[in-house]
C-alpha cells in the first residue's frame, strides 16, 4: 500500500494542534485577600448593667437588651425633670440643671403640667480650625462621618465625650431627639441658638396657636409668622396640644437644606392619664424604656423609628469650609437640591451594621409592640418587615378607622409622613411566622446601602430573645458580619465575598507578573493547586490531548485513504434515484 506524504503530514498536524493549544493555555491570576485593617468589636459591651430593668428616682424602666442601651440616669432626668432629681442622678446624666423643668400639677392628677424644654443646635462632624480633622465626630457606620446639624437637649460640659477624645457627647447625636409631652400640658420649647446660622422651630402637625400669649409668631415660619432666631438668641414656642399622635418638629429656615442636614425630629403627644410622667426625650430614638400609661394599656413595648437620608454633596460643605459666609453661599445659592441624590440612609441616626447595636426590636412570643415610623428622607420609603405583618393604626397622628385598618408587610411612607404600626408576635402564620431574627428594611434597594455599599443603610431586625446573645446581638446562623465593622469595607476596598470559600475564588485579583493568554483562549479556573497537583493535571491533559489528536489523525487518514470508495458509494446512490 502506497502512503501519501500529504496524508501523513495532515495527520501529524491533527495530533499537534491540541498539544500546541495546551502549551498556550495559562492559569488565571490568583485571588488574594485584602487586609481589612482594624476590625471593630461588634459590641463594646460597656455598662452591661444598664440592660437590666431599672428604677431610679422612682422611675421604672423596662429592660433594654440591645448592645448599647440608654443611660438610665438620663432617662430618670427625662421623666422626672432635671429640677426633680437628686444631684447624684443629675451628675450621672449629661443634662444641664435647667435642661428639662417640670412643675405645677394644674389639674391635680399627680403629674406636672408645665413642661419647659430647652434645645440647642449642634454641629456634628464639622470642620475644625485647630487640626486636620472633624469635631465632634459621630460615625453613622464604620468610618462614615457626614457633616450634620441636630437639635439637642441642653447639656453641661463639652460637646465631646471627654478631654481625651473627639467623639461626640452621647446626648449630642443624630437624629434630633424624640420629644414627648402629655395631652393638655402647657409646653414651652425654648430654642437657644448655639449655632452660626439663624434657625426656628416649626411644630409640624402639632396643635399650636399661630401667635403666643405676647402676640409674637409661634409657627416658626419666617415668611409668615416669625423672626429669625439669630446666633446667640433664644425663642420660646408655647403650645398646649389637645390632639394626640405622632408628629414632627423641624427648622423652617432654608428648609430645603436645614431639614436635610438633620434639624428634624419626632414630636409625640401622649394621651392624658393620672400620674402620667412621660419620657420627655428619647435621645437616639429606638426603644422607649418608660412608656406612657396609655401605651401600656394596649402594648408591651414601644419603639420610635426615624428614617433619614443624606446627600454627600450637601453634607460635605461644612467639612470643606469654616467661614459661615462661604457655607451659606454654597448651601443656599450653589447647591441645587433638585439635583440631589441621597447617598446615606439611616435608622435612628445610624446605618447598618451599627443599627445592630442600637435599633433592634427585641421581643418574645405573644406580645404587642407599637412602632412609630417617621420618614424624613426626600423620597417615599417602602418599609418591609420579614416574618411579620403589621397593622397600620394611625396616619400622621390620626387614628385610622378601626374597621378599615389593614395589615401589610410593606409600609409606604411619604416624606414627612408618620405611620403608627402594631406588631403582634402571635405565631399564627399571619401576624408572625414564629421566633427568629427577622430583618426589616426599606425595599427601595438603595436604602439598604451606604454610599452604594451593601449591606448598609437602614437595615435592622426584630429579634426574639431566644436568638439574642448575652451582649444584645443576634445569634445569626448565616454569614458573619465581622468585615463590615471595618472602615475598609465602606471605603470599597474589600471584595464583598472575600474568603467565602476556602480558596477565596471571589477575592481580589493579583495580576502581578501575570501574562494573559491569547484572547481566543478560554480558561476555566478550578481553584488553587499545589505544584505536584499542577504537574499531574498537565501530564493528564497532555496524554488526553495526545490520544484525541491520534484518534483524529487516524480518522482523517481513513477518510482520505478510502475516499474513492466513499465517493463511489455516494455516486451509486445518486444514480439509483
Amino acid at each position: 500500500m502506497q502512503k501519501h506524504p500529504l496524508i501523513i503530514l495532515f495527520s501529524i498536524a491533527m495530533i499537534a494542534v491540541p498539544m500546541l493549544a495546551m502549551a498556550t493555555t495559562g492559569i488565571l491570576p490568583e485571588s488574594v485577600a485584602i487586609d481589612v485593617g482594624k476590625v471593630e468589636a461588634v459590641c463594646d459591651n460597656k455598662n452591661p448593667e444598664w440592660r437590666e430593668p431599672q428604677n431610679i428616682e422612682g422611675v421604672a424602666m423596662q429592660e433594654s437588651l440591645r448592645c448599647n442601651p440608654d443611660n438610665p440616669f438620663d432617662i430618670a432626668a427625662q421623666v422626672k425633670g432635671t429640677n426633680n432629681i437628686s444631684m447624684e442622678t443629675l451628675m450621672r446624666s449629661g443634662f444641664a440643671a435647667d435642661g428639662i423643668i417640670k412643675k405645677n400639677d394644674m389639674d391635680g392628677d399627680g403629674d406636672p403640667d408645665l413642661i419647659i424644654i430647652k434645645l440647642e443646635v449642634i454641629e456634628l462632624n464639622g470642620h475644625s480650625p485647630d487640626f486636620d480633622g472633624l469635631v465632634p465626630t459621630f460615625d453613622i457606620a464604620p468610618g462614615v462621618q457626614p457633616g450634620m446639624w441636630v437639635f439637642a437637649p441642653k447639656t453641661r460640659g463639652m460637646s465631646t465625650s471627654s478631654f481625651a477624645g473627639i467623639d461626640a457627647n452621647p446626648l449630642l447625636r443624630a437624629p434630633s431627639p424624640v420629644i414627648r409631652v402629655e395631652q393638655g400640658d402647657v409646653v414651652w420649647i425654648q430654642l437657644e441658638n448655639s449655632h452660626y446660622f439663624p434657625h426656628t422651630i416649626h411644630l409640624h402637625g402639632v396643635d399650636h396657636p399661630f401667635v403666643d400669649n405676647a402676640g409674637e409668631g409661634n409657627d416658626g415660619v419666617p415668611v409668615t409668622s416669625d423672626k429669625f432666631v439669630m446666633p446667640g438668641q433664644s425663642k420660646t414656642y408655647e403650645i398646649r396640644p389637645r390632639a394626640t399622635g405622632t408628629f414632627v418638629y423641624h427648622c423652617h429656615v432654608q428648609t430645603h437644606v436645614h431639614l436635610a442636614m438633620g434639624l428634624v425630629g419626632m414630636f409625640v403627644v401622649e394621651e392624658n392619664r393620672p400620674n402620667n410622667w412621660v419620657q420627655t426625650f428619647n435621645v437616639g430614638a429606638g426603644q422607649v424604656r418608660h412608656p406612657s400609661k396609655a401605651i401600656l394599656e394596649e402594648y408591651d413595648n414601644e419603639y420610635d423609628l426615624h428614617y433619614h437620608g443624606m446627600d454627600k454633596e450637601l453634607h460635605s460643605i461644612i467639612q470643606q469650609n469654616n467661614d459661615p459666609r462661604l457655607i451659606a453661599k454654597k448651601m443656599n445659592r450653589e447647591y441645587r437640591n433638585g439635583d440631589a441624590t441621597e447617598d446615606y440612609f439611616t435608622l435612628n441616626g445610624r446605618s447598618f451594621p451599627y443599627t445592630l447595636r442600637e435599633s433592634l426590636i427585641v421581643t418574645e412570643p405573644n406580645k404587642n409592640i407599637k412602632l412609630r415610623m417617621f420618614n424624613s428622607t426626600g423620597e417615599t420609603l417602602a418599609m418591609h418587615t420579614h416574618g411579620h405583618k403589621g397593622t397600620i393604626t394611625h396616619y400622621d397622628g390620626v387614628e385610622h378607622n378601626p374597621a378599615a385598618q389593614i395589615m401589610r408587610d410593606v409600609y409606604d411612607i411619604a416624606p414627612a409622613q408618620r405611620n403608627d404600626i402594631k406588631i403582634s408576635t402571635v405565631d399564627d402564620g399571619l401576624h408572625s411566622y414564629g421566633e427568629g431574627i427577622w430583618i426589616f428594611h426599606d425595599h427601595r434597594e438603595k436604602g439598604i446601602a451606604t454610599d452604594g455599599m451593601n449591606p448598609g443603610g437602614d437595615i435592622s431586625a426584630i429579634v426574639y430573645k431566644k436568638y439574642l446573645n448575652e451582649m444584645g446581638l443576634p445569634k445569626t446562623v448565616g454569614e458573619g458580619v465581622g468585615d463590615m465593622f471595618t472602615k475598609a469595607f465602606y471605603q470599597r476596598k474589600v471584595p464583598v465575598w472575600q474568603n467565602t470559600d476556602p480558596w477565596n475564588s471571589l477575592g481580589e485579583i493579583d495580576a502581578t507578573d501575570y501574562k494573559a493568554p491569547p484572547a481566543s483562549q478560554v480558561i476555566i479556573e478550578t481553584g488553587p493547586k499545589s505544584f505536584a497537583e499542577l504537574v499531574d493535571i498537565e501530564t493528564e491533559n497532555a496524554f488526553t490531548n495526545f490520544l484525541m489528536g491520534l484518534m483524529g489523525g487516524i480518522f482523517v487518514y481513513i477518510l482520505i485513504f478510502n475516499r474513492k470508495k466513499i465517493l463511489s458509494q455516494f455516486s451509486s446512490k445518486k444514480d439509483g434515484k
